[in-house]
């Protein structure tokens, strides 16, 4: 009875305190060419971002998705025959003014850092409707449903309303966090969040075409629309960069209704649904597509990583499958042991791949979890002044 009366105490202070932090929230006027749908995103108060707060236990309960038992475990993966190029070890010092930073070949730039450079932080607001009591109830109650068995029941529960309040499943407190982080870092730039309504209407482009920011982050994007999929790599093509925090992005297809503000599930994730029923269907949605201007895909299935800098526990990652991709950071991700793949074949790392004009950055971890972990953020930092607010 204490220790329940304890947990409960200590439910309702983490609440209370959530409650003080969005009290403490501002809304800059926006840049936006269409203020309906884009919002200029809320900043954290210079005394939240330096709190020891903001960089305590209100982000230390990442979740361990629920999903992880219900993927196929009898999906090919695709192996890369080339070993993609790794890079230099590079990590960056800061200077006590945060104006300089050198490298390790002590080589060191002076400036203004992001004075101009247009981020969006886009929050992953349709992951967090399918997590919502709906996507998941479904897929657990049909678990053990085999191929060519049409579902017709509970079909409700493949849609679910949109709202804009971040949740941890779907990375939204980790992008709070990394709101405060990237002010800290370039305070002069100009960070505007975006839910990924506004990208699936387009709102990443200017009325000319051109692209509206120069960095986007993604979290946890699950689950994407068409067109949201569709932009964002328009976006990458046309000289964007887009920096992905998280595994498991992309995974699925989903539908938007702007009039009922509800999102339906479509293809992916291991089902399709056409509104009348549902079958087995693909995971990954765009698997080959994603492979080649993303770079990798999802993989969860992972032992332990032998490199592992940020003491990280295997979550959901996604694996290298483009031999262009330019590695970073090199996790040595060791598989389970039944894994039909050669031991050392898979690749988890934080890489470089440059599409079009543009290049992606993906952390290749789900970064979540060590959102708050004092040398994961000075990599991310370094990360950041280097593709980002230097773009």
């Amino acid at each position: 009875m204490i220790i329940l009366i304890a947990i409960i105490m200590l439910f309702i202070l983490h609440l209370s305190y959530l409650s003080f932090l969005f009290a403490q929230i501002s809304v800059e006027p926006g840049l936006s060419p269409n203020s309906n749908y884009m919002y200029q995103l809320f900043l954290l108060p210079t005394s939240l971002i330096n709190s020891s707060k903001m960089h305590g236990s209100v982000l230390m309960d990442s979740p361990l998705s629920i999903a992880k038992s219900m993927r196929n475990s009898n999906e090919t993966l695709t192996i890369v025959k080339q070993h993609p190029y790794t890079a230099g070890n590079k990590e960056y010092i800061f200077s006590q003014n945060k104006t300089e930073i050198s490298s390790p070949e002590n080589n060191s730039h002076t400036a203004n850092f992001g004075k101009g450079t247009r981020i969006a932080v886009v929050m992953p607001t349709f992951t967090a409707a399918a997590y919502h009591n709906s996507f998941y109830l479904f897929y657990q109650k049909y678990i053990n449903t085999k191929q060519d068995i049409n579902i017709t029941t509970d079909l409700n529960l493949l849609t679910s309303r949109v709202t804009n309040e971040p949740i941890s499943t779907a990375s939204g407190f980790a992008m709070l966090y990394l709101v405060g982080n990237l002010k800290w870092i370039a305070p002069d730039s100009n960070v505007t969040y975006l839910r990924d309504q506004d990208v699936d209407a387009g709102l990443i482009f200017q009325e000319n075409g051109h692209n509206a920011f120069n960095v986007i982050i993604l979290g946890h994007q699950e689950y994407v629309t068409q067109k949201e999929y569709n932009n964002l790599k328009r976006f990458v093509a046309d000289g964007g960069t887009m920096i992905i925090l998280d595994g498991n992005v992309f995974y699925a297809q989903v539908k938007y209704d702007r009039n009922t503000d509800k999102i339906t599930l479509v293809k992916g994730h291991s089902w399709a649904f056409n509104g009348v029923s549902a079958w087995r269907s693909v995971n990954e949605r765009w698997k080959n597509e994603t492979a080649q201007w993303i770079g990798s895909n999802y993989i969860s299935n992972i032992t332990k990583f032998a490199n592992d800098p940020f003491n990280y526990l295997p979550h959901e990652e996604q694996y290298v499958t483009n031999p262009k991709d330019i590695i970073l950071l090199n996790y040595n991700a060791i598989i389970a042991p039944n894994n039909s793949t050669k031991e050392g074949s898979i690749v988890v790392a934080t890489y470089e791949l440059n599409y079009g004009h543009g290049k992606v950055i993906a952390l290749g971890i789900y970064s979540d979890d060590i959102i708050n972990n004092g040398r994961f953020d000075r990599y991310l930092d370094s990360l950041f002044l280097q593709y980002a607010v230097r773009t």
